[in-house]
């Protein structure tokens, strides 16, 4: 029997008049997530999002990558755009892999890895329900509010149980401030679900504005929680829009050169008692990469906004557009010398950087003796003897130069050089 509390709750289904899917926006969103107990996170991978609309159908590629590099797990849901009921899903784990197609009757087939076996699956669930995919979707579309609650059934297919649809209860909605270390506060529901054959928990931390979800607690054994949060790949605080169009033609429809010379000075690098390394130019070796991108309004807020935030010390560094490979050129180093060129450049200014290792080496004295005087009266004092070595040592250059090309065709000579 159902516990009682079950029979007062509000029932929702796929078609419920509580679903609004306008809040379910086509995009991709990612998620890290964490396996948590006490003060203690631990980064077990990342989840994706990425939904799609076609035909009236919503499309839900769910990935989840983890920490280790491991083979990614992705599932795929497909569901009406406007009720949310179940069209059709498919996966593949580690162990089996699995289709449905869903209607009154559910059919598709599941097969096992371990006993290569394929079995012809012809399922019929009592009761409507939602694809278990869609879940943590389908909170962000009801009419949040204090005091809101619901019950809902989800279908979940286990090869090892006869059971095909659980239900969840909303136990809670109550009002919090969410505060993201990129965007600051924002006025979100703490959404609370018990689900009911288990009795584990979920809170979900949803925006009272978007419905974007921020964050998903679900309580497992022995006091351990997952927690998935937001990393909020839509975030870009740099007003100046990055055109891959524009810098892509700079960088390949010109008809000026570079050409120049990587190396690191001899009196860079380290200095020991004073002295300082003997070697001569410390030249890029034969392979190393150059690489250069033309300059842009974009680019020179990214590194103010970022100057910012490292000096705050509150929040992660803005990433590059996700695009901001169109603007990159590469070359080698093509012989002993740190010799480089870059063709078909368009006039404007270019940052052009390299990294690379050396070895480098310095003269230095050291105590070798004392040699002590005597005469008939006793000792008459020491004088201190002296030797020279040479000890080598490995380095780091990191060199990064501006150039500008001010008229097309123009031939310009440079020296990437550390000082």
């Amino acid at each position: 029997m159902l516990p009682f509390i079950a029979f007062g709750q509000k029932e929702i289904v796929p078609g419920s008049k509580d679903i609004n899917t306008k809040y379910i926006k086509p995009e991709k969103t990612l998620y890290t997530v964490y396996y948590v107990k006490g003060t203690e996170w631990k980064n077990m991978g990342a989840l994706t999002y990425d939904i799609s609309l076609a035909n009236n159908q919503l499309t839900l590629d769910n990935t989840f990558t983890p920490k280790d590099n491991g083979k990614p797990t992705t599932r795929i849901s497909t569901a009406d755009a406007l009720t949310l009921k179940a069209v059709s899903y498919s996966d593949e784990t580690k162990n089996a892999k699995l289709n449905l197609n869903f209607g009154e009757t559910i059919t598709g087939n599941f097969y096992s890895k371990k006993t290569k076996k394929d079995k012809k699956l012809k399922l019929k669930p009592k009761e409507e329900f939602f694809d278990f995919n869609w879940t943590d979707h389908l909170i962000g579309t009801l009419p949040l509010d204090v005091g809101y609650k619901g019950r809902f059934p989800q279908f979940y297919y286990n090869d090892e149980s006869n059971v095909l649809v659980e239900y969840y209860t909303i136990k809670e909605v109550k009002s919090f401030d969410y505060n993201s270390p990129r965007t600051g506060k924002h006025e979100t529901w703490i959404v609370s679900v018990l689900e009911e054959s288990t009795n584990a928990y979920y809170n979900y931390i949803i925006d009272k504005k978007d419905r974007r979800l921020w964050q998903r607690e679900m309580s497992m054994a022995n006091g351990m929680w997952e927690i998935t949060v937001n990393e909020e790949l839509d975030y870009q605080p740099i007003k100046n829009k990055f055109n891959k169009e524009e810098v892509a033609r700079q960088i390949s429809s010109g008809n000026s050169v570079i050409i120049g010379t990587a190396y690191a000075r001899s009196d860079s690098g380290k200095k020991l008692g004073g002295l300082v390394n003997t070697a001569k130019k410390q030249f890029a070796p034969k392979g190393t990469e150059i690489t250069i991108f033309p300059s842009s309004a974009y680019y020179e807020e990214w590194i103010e906004v970022n100057k910012k935030i490292r000096k705050q010390k509150k929040m992660p560094e803005v990433p590059l557009d996700s695009d901001f490979g169109y603007s990159i050129k590469k070359a080698k180093v093509y012989d002993d010398q740190g010799h480089f060129e870059f063709a078909d450049l368009m006039p404007g200014t270019y940052i052009v950087m390299v990294s690379f290792d050396f070895t480098n080496s310095y003269n230095y004295s050291y105590v070798s003796g004392y040699t002590n005087y005597y005469n008939y009266f006793g000792y008459q004092g020491s004088t201190t003897n002296y030797g020279t070595a040479r000890q080598s040592y490995n380095d780091k250059a990191n060199i990064e130069k501006r150039v500008t090309i001010d008229k097309d065709g123009e031939k310009k000579e440079i020296n990437l050089k550390e000082i």
